[in-house]
């Protein structure tokens, strides 16, 4: 999906002009990429100068790259800091990943659960970036 595209999306209105909640179409997938530790070596924000130096997982970078082709939207979602965003979108463009969007100051300390009224898929990175499979799983859901 293109840029544009998704910015149409997020700017959708209803009969009286007002403001929505966008939904996208069903097969486009939005999806929020962390960036120390899963497209790259775990950088911690108190080490800065080592964000303009790592180097990015090949696999991370076909796959992402790939789904954005394919129409997907990609926003990285990251704990980094408003400070290090210049030396992070330079690293993205170098190492030429392509996004939508940025999205900086994540809460650290993992172990994230998060409450959403919109459906909310969340995959954990172990050290490979593959097409995503289908298993069964148990979660946590609220009371009917």
């Amino acid at each position: 999906m293109k840029t544009e595209d998704v910015n149409k999306i997020l700017r959708e209105t209803n009969v009286d002009g007002e403001s929505v909640s966008p939904m996208l179409p069903e097969d486009v997938k939005n999806y929020l990429i962390d960036i120390d530790g899963t497209i790259t070596e775990d950088v911690p924000n108190e080490q800065p100068e080592r964000m303009a130096t790592c180097e990015p997982f090949p696999d991370a970078l076909k796959t992402l790259n790939r789904w954005y082709d394919d129409g997907h939207i990609i926003c990285f979602f990251t704990s980094r800091t408003e400070d290090h965003r210049n030396v992070t979108e330079t690293w993205l463009k170098k190492h030429g990943f392509k996004y939508h969007s940025l999205l900086m100051g994540k809460p650290r300390g993992g172990n994230y659960h998060w409450v959403d009224n919109h459906l909310v898929k969340a995959t954990r990175y172990k050290g490979k970036f593959t097409d995503l499979v289908e298993k069964e799983v148990t979660i946590q859901v609220f009371e009917d």
